[in-house]
């Protein structure tokens, strides 16, 4: 599978409770947390949720 790295961008400050619980699932507490992880379709859905507060990258080109 393909990996991708996804980095918080944004504060959680402020967010519905859905969007900062999504963000947790992730890994995510703070703004600059990275996780590396395989992409598949449920990391995919929580991505497309949360995309307007983080950064996906390819975990190859890092």
């Amino acid at each position: 599978m393909k990996k991708v790295k996804i980095t918080l961008a944004k504060s959680l400050i402020g967010r519905k409770e859905n969007h900062i619980l999504t963000c947790k699932s992730l890994g995510l507490n703070k703004i600059g947390d990275s996780k590396v992880v395989e992409l598949n379709d449920s990391i995919q859905g929580k991505i497309n949720l949360v995309s307007y507060l983080v950064k996906v990258t390819d975990a190859d080109q890092d």
